[in-house]
């Protein structure tokens, strides 16, 4: 018998980002100062004074140096919960072919919707898009599943597209002259997370 592999995410970038709002709620009410965040999160090239200067980034929205998922559970057991309870599982699918005000149609459809609709909404939807934003979705899930989240629970807090590089290309018309063909990418961003 050969061992099983870990579930992984089915498309796309995945990653875990620090919520800094929950974090701080679960802070104060597990009476734990900076310090001993800085101490929980030291590793190495992260050390005394830096430490704190990071925990201190990271409360005020700033992701200066990257908070690694490591970082994120290393907190969450700081302040007694879990890394699910002070993160937002986030996926990145880059270069998708299409314009970013087509795909973003379909982004702000699911924005704030519980996860699960979403995803039979973007399963029956009839944009293009629709597959790409799909994938980004399922891997963010697959990520907070992997982190023991509720995925009944889960929410859709981002929803984002921003505008990828343009591929230009030529059609040769008549008398010698070519006409431009821009064509357009887009990079998707979708994040969960669980809501009580």
């Amino acid at each position: 018998n050969m061992p099983r592999a870990p579930p992984r995410a089915p498309h796309g970038s995945g990653s875990v980002r620090l919520v800094p709002d929950k974090l701080m709620q679960l802070a104060v009410r597990a009476n734990v100062g900076v310090d001993q965040l800085a101490a929980a999160v030291e590793r190495t090239g992260l050390e005394g004074p830096d430490a704190a200067k990071a925990v201190n980034n990271w409360l005020n929205g700033r992701d200066h140096p990257r908070c690694k998922s490591q970082d994120v559970a290393r907190l969450a057991e700081a302040v007694g919960a879990s890394s699910k309870d002070i993160a937002r599982f986030e996926s990145r699918v880059r270069f998708t072919r299409g314009s970013t005000r087509k795909v973003r149609l379909v982004a702000d459809m699911i924005r704030g919707k519980n996860a699960r609709k979403a995803e039979i909404a973007l399963a029956y939807s009839p944009k293009r898009a629709a597959v790409s934003i799909r994938k980004a979705l399922l891997a963010a899930m697959t990520d907070a599943r992997i982190a023991d989240a509720d995925i009944n629970s889960l929410v859709v807090t981002v929803s984002c597209v921003d505008e990828g590089p343009q591929i230009k290309r030529f059609r040769p018309k008549d008398r010698g002259r070519a006409h431009a063909i821009i064509k357009q990418t887009s990079h998707i961003t979708v994040a969960v997370e669980e809501q009580a």
